[in-house]
């Protein structure tokens, strides 16, 4: 199988004002290479486009090709669960949207505490070995957005889990927030394979500073900014599947590319990945280097070094929605931002003497107003 995965989740639009309205002619020509290339894995999901994802699957896909010559990823949205009688419901709509009888992998949607809690509860996981007996599933896992500690306990308590859809680039791999080496080292230690999603972290790793755009092209002079990410990426022992959402024909070329014959990088071609990513986290808007010493203090246990790092995502990529849900994951069950009671403690403790006090405010603003 190629590693390469064509996620139905930024799809080219006819209005860039509306998320939903697709551009399908572009998305059937996307699909015909793709397919003609020889990579045959697309991924969906209920909400994607505004709930028009899947319909887009099934016209650029599904009406055009056999059944047998392509693989399809669906997930289970935790969030619209709300008790055990919405599996079945959502599960058959899925099913119908895409106009297929089963799917070759299908995950729960963005597993985190309070959704992994709900799906114990709700005996979500006792729904999907029925669909997997049934042959309408035959692969299962989940993707995942949470700590690692976390992803041990889920993994310890479901060894049929077969595969763990991760965050990973390699500007996240050592974030003290998203943790993505630790996440994928807990994977491989359960036996789990990988399946890779923001190889690109949104968008934000192709267009990086200059300084880091110049290693790479002194190293290799033709290869594209989103190669060198999703080659990372790909280049994990574990990683069967890298996916990638192509919004362009231009995007879909570039990836086939360089993921057709796929080469994993060179221990030089490694070096030079962290030395762009050591110069693109100088360029971050809050210069925290996790030392974690303005926690130890902290009266309220307030999650700094974690609420920064969700900062400088939004403010790297403005993308609100990824960096918002990270920030929201991180105040689960602690001290939002906006409860600081200013009391210095964390100034006075920090290494790069940032005003923290300050900081904490303006990510209160950026995330919890209006929100």
């Amino acid at each position: 199988m190629k590693k390469l995965g064509f996620g139905f989740m930024r799809l080219p639009l006819t209005d860039n004002s509306d998320a939903g309205s697709i551009d399908i002619d572009i998305v059937k020509k996307m699909v015909d290479i793709f397919m003609k290339n020889g990579f045959n894995y697309f991924d969906t999901a209920y909400p994607y486009h505004k709930e028009r994802s899947e319909a887009a699957v099934k016209e650029a896909l599904v009406e055009r090709y056999p059944r047998n010559s392509y693989l399809i990823a669906d997930k289970m949205p935790t969030v619209r669960v709300t008790g055990p009688a919405d599996y079945p419901v959502i599960f058959n709509e899925q099913l119908r949207r895409v106009g297929v009888d089963y799917f070759d992998y299908y995950l729960f949607h963005n597993i985190w505490k309070k959704s992994f809690r709900e799906t114990e509860e709700y005996g979500g996981f006792d729904f999907i070995k029925e669909k997997i007996s049934s042959g309408q599933i035959r692969h299962f896992g989940f993707s995942f957005h949470d700590e690692p500690e976390l992803l041990d306990r889920v993994l310890t308590m479901h060894p049929e889990v077969e595969f763990v859809q991760l965050q990973i680039n390699y500007l996240d791999w050592e974030s003290p927030g998203v943790r993505s080496r630790e996440c994928y080292e807990t994977a491989t230690k359960h036996g789990k394979k990988v399946i890779v999603m923001e190889p690109n972290k949104g968008g934000s790793l192709i267009n990086i500073p200059e300084e880091a755009e110049k290693l790479f092209r002194a190293m290799n002079p033709d290869a594209s900014n989103a190669s060198w990410a999703m080659r990372f990426a790909g280049s994990l022992d574990g990683v069967f599947m890298v996916l990638s959402g192509m919004s362009a024909v231009d995007q879909l070329l570039d990836n086939i590319s360089f993921m057709d014959n796929f080469n994993p990088l060179t221990d030089d071609e490694r070096d030079v990945i962290k030395q762009s990513a050591q110069i693109m986290e100088k360029s971050l808007a809050v210069g925290c280097t996790k030392c974690r010493y303005c926690t130890e203090g902290c009266p309220l246990g307030i999650p700094i070094p974690e609420y920064f790092s969700a900062y400088n995502s939004y403010i790297l990529t403005r993308n609100m929605g990824n960096a918002g849900m990270y920030y929201r994951r991180y105040a689960a069950g602690r001290s939002l931002a906006s409860e600081c009671i200013k009391c210095g403690k964390c100034e006075i403790s920090c290494p790069q003497h940032l005003e923290i006090r300050n900081l904490l405010e303006e990510i209160a603003k950026t995330f919890e107003i209006n929100r």
